[in-house]
């Protein structure tokens, strides 16, 4: 059954059924367990909710605000209501340059990847631009499917100069873990983030659902001679991230 056809309010919508809001929140939660609404999916718009089922939009939202404090469903401010599961949910600060095993062991959880490619080729187009490479230049690539307790959480594409990475074999767990030992790890970074619905290629990497909510982090890291170290290119679980950053109020700043 689609998830439309379950909350037909003919089917369960009943005027002596006690508070509409509390209706909801059962058909809701007879969805989950009957895995209608299944594990990691996202539910339907509040908008789309009240559509589907007559009621206002305030009543909509505090059933779906009662799941929520009940653990049954995560909110993620911009990117809606998903059911829970036991995918990791991580608070990701972006004020510190961290490599992805780096963060998971601070954690306490185990990182692994699955190998994407990971080799030196011609570079293309983009690669050329972002790491000002000349038109002859090589580039090393290392791609991965990034793990955490098993749980596939983002996908990795790290593109370096073949003189700052000259053997992308040598990468096994850390990327900046062998940059360091070269004394070539990234002291600085600029990065870009923006809000994607998955592929059907990355959301099959990721176990989840195409066209479901999504982060790409497009990174440029420098040497602290101001050398492009690694142009990276990620994808990130919508359901499993949080990304935070510290703002000070500037000192020149009037109050």
């Amino acid at each position: 059954m689609n998830i439309p056809d379950f909350l037909d309010p003919s089917l369960w919508l009943r005027s002596d059924a006690g508070p509409r809001y509390i209706q909801l929140r059962q058909r809701l939660t007879d969805g989950v367990d009957q895995d209608i609404l299944k594990p990691g999916a996202s539910l339907p718009p509040e908008r789309e909710i009240a559509s589907i089922t007559g009621l206002s939009r305030v009543t909509v939202r505090k059933a779906v605000k009662s799941l929520a404090e009940d653990g049954i469903i995560v909110q993620k401010q911009g990117f809606g209501s998903f059911v829970a599961d036991d995918t990791p949910q991580i608070e990701q600060s972006l004020s510190r340059l961290t490599s992805f095993t780096e963060d998971m062991t601070r954690r306490g959880m185990v990182s692994a990847s699955l190998w994407l490619e990971r080799g030196v080729f011609m570079p293309s187009p983009d690669e050329v631009l972002a790491l000002a490479l000349s038109p002859d230049a090589s580039v090393s690539r290392v791609a991965r499917l990034r793990t955490a307790d098993n749980k596939p959480m983002a996908i990795e594409r790290a593109s370096l100069p073949t003189e700052i990475l000259p053997n992308p074999l040598e990468v096994t767990t850390s990327l900046y873990e062998v940059l360091a030992a070269r004394g070539l790890r990234p002291v600085r970074a600029l990065q870009k983030i923006s809000a994607i619905n998955l592929g059907p290629a990355d959301a099959g990497l990721l176990e989840i659902d195409e066209g479901e909510a999504g982060l790409r982090i497009e990174r440029t890291s420098y040497l602290a001679d101001g050398r492009i170290a690694e142009f990276t290119q990620s994808i990130y679980r919508g359901d499993a991230y949080n990304f935070v950053a510290e703002l000070r109020l500037a000192k020149d700043t009037e109050t």
